[in-house]
């Protein structure tokens, strides 16, 4: 009854349908975690309605709840005959309430670590915004956590005070749904939180991976048989290395003239290997090769002095990337050089035009990715995506660009580029790069890409290379240095001077044919090469 009465009370202060919805969760996930599994009556269901219970006993342990920060409605489905944990009972909420059976701990919430990106597995506590003991409101920052993309901002979900931090600041590897803190409604039940260590930490993951059986009870298994049984198997099978037989005297024998038994194979009984095994393989020269190998491993070689640098999170996640890339789709490279001397005309005019305005200069870049956006429009096939069941053709021209920083390389997106003008392009890729070398990306700065640009040229002067396919796209354009070349004039015996720029279009053969790769090549040198048409 008190604590029925206490989420009665709390009710009354309810602002909002949202607020009210997680209420009416809690109590919800009070009545399922009771002992009592026997169906709602008409007058429970009538008190759950209305935010509270007629409970008088509560379950000690914590129940587990699925963590989503993508919405702040609370879903709940349950079928109201005979309710099960884990099966029949779902919810769709940003954090998870605890309830005590006795005086020692209030009720309380556990704040779990988010998923903050589509291909987030874990990440990294950056900097807590809030201390313990602070007053935390809906929208407020609490902390910044370091995702697989880019550094965000998470914010509280509820109104209360931050009672204890699980995860201090600089915790990596935090994997999602696990707890970083407890947050509980009333300031003097922060002290009693001080030892307090969460208990549904280690077992959040494996119930979610193990999906419930029609005839599991309603009580989560303990701890300690999740963590002891399952890895027994494993452990045995990989870790464990295969076992030697071989007699005392063999081994004795094998030890003194360093032979490596492994390389012995033995004839005695169930292939054991015996005294003659050793005598017969250092009789045919193998206790020369041993000799030799040993002596150079004796040898001393001169200590290297090194440093180790840690895997940046963004470092981890591109390595991953670029090896399934590499390692899943069937690359080929199409390269063609394109003469930007008209480019470069309509650049300088184009320049001219925004230093009298006040506008910002526009780069060679700018206008690659608006060539390359318009080709992709011209050859919609390259603006595609491959699974196992069909080929993805997008209707939006998302052009990321390739970012080198010092933490790592980021891809910020341009959303629909062949729609927007150049100094627009420029301020969004000037803007992009910015808080991409700042490490504060957000997702939408870098999630929808459907084509990438990488371009080395201009800021680095490689003259040509082949980029890597950035996954689920098909292809990628790397771009060179611009340089001067001869050229055949008229006559027969003129020479004109030209640049040209050299690009290479990687290609997932998968999707993009060959001839298709080559058509988007001879649009792209089009526009470049006729930059006027780009402003039709």
């Amino acid at each position: 009854m008190p604590y029925a009465s206490r989420i009665l009370n709390h009710s009354k202060k309810l602002k909002d349908v949202s607020t009210l919805l997680r209420r009416e969760h809690a109590v919800l996930i009070r009545y399922f975690s009771s002992t009592n599994t026997a169906p709602l009556n008409r007058q429970d269901a009538s008190s759950a309605r209305l935010g509270f219970s007629r409970m008088t006993k509560c379950s000690q342990d914590i129940v587990p709840v699925s963590i989503s920060f993508s919405t702040t409605r609370t879903t709940l489905s349950s079928p109201m005959r005979r309710p099960r944990l884990e099966k029949e009972f779902s919810c769709s909420i940003e954090s998870v309430r605890g309830f005590s059976s006795g005086s020692d701990l209030p009720p309380y919430q556990e704040i779990g670590m988010p998923s903050l990106s589509p291909t987030m597995t874990e990440g990294n506590i950056a900097r807590w915004l809030k201390k313990e003991g602070d007053k935390v409101a809906p929208g407020e920052v609490l902390c910044e956590v370091e995702t697989d993309k880019a550094t965000v901002e998470m914010e509280c979900m509820e109104e209360g005070y931050l009672a204890k931090i699980v995860k201090v600041e600089g915790s990596k590897e935090i994997q999602v749904g696990e707890v970083i803190a407890i947050t509980v409604e009333d300031e003097e039940d922060i002290g009693k939180f001080k030892d307090y260590t969460p208990s549904s930490t280690d077992d959040a993951t494996p119930r979610k991976a193990e999906p419930a059986s029609p005839k599991t009870d309603a009580a989560p298994p303990a701890p300690n048989e999740e963590k002891a049984s399952p890895p027994e198997p494993k452990t045995s099978k990989s870790s464990v290395p295969h076992r030697v037989f071989a007699s005392p005297l063999a081994r004795k024998l094998a030890e003194d003239n360093n032979v490596p038994l492994s390389s012995i194979k033995g004839t005695g009984p169930e292939g054991r290997i015996v005294k003659a095994d050793i005598e017969d393989y250092l009789a045919s020269g193998g206790k020369e090769a041993t000799a030799k190998q040993s002596k150079a491993t004796d040898s001393k070689v001169p200590a290297l002095d090194y440093v180790d640098i840690p895997h940046s999170q963004i470092r981890k996640v591109t390595a991953s990337r670029l090896a399934f890339s590499k390692q899943t789709i069937p690359h080929y490279y199409l390269t063609v050089d394109s003469c930007v001397d008209k480019l470069m005309g309509l650049r300088s005019q184009l320049n001219s035009f925004q230093e009298a305005s006040g506008g910002k200069r526009i780069s060679v870049n700018d206008l690659v990715v608006k060539a390359a956006a318009l080709a992709l429009r011209k050859v919609p096939q390259c603006n595609s995506s491959w699974t196992d069941d069909y080929v993805r053709q997008f209707k939006n021209v998302n052009i990321n660009v390739a970012v080198q920083t010092e933490n790592g390389l980021y891809v910020p997106v341009v959303k629909d580029a062949d729609k927007k003008g150049l100094s627009t392009i420029g301020e969004e890729v000037r803007l992009l790069a910015q808080k991409a070398k700042e490490n504060s990306l957000k997702p939408e700065d870098y999630e929808g890409g459907t084509f990438t640009v990488s371009n080395l040229g201009g800021p680095f002067g490689i003259k040509q290379f082949c980029a890597v396919v950035n996954p689920p796209q098909t292809a990628i354009l790397a771009v060179g240095s611009a340089e001067k070349k001869v050229v055949p004039g008229n006559g027969p015996d003129e020479f004109n001077f030209a640049s040209y720029m050299p690009v290479t279009l990687s290609c997932d053969h998968r999707v993009v044919d060959g001839a298709v790769g080559a058509e988007w090549l001879k649009a792209f040198k089009g526009y470049i090469e006729n930059p006027e048409s780009m402003l039709l």
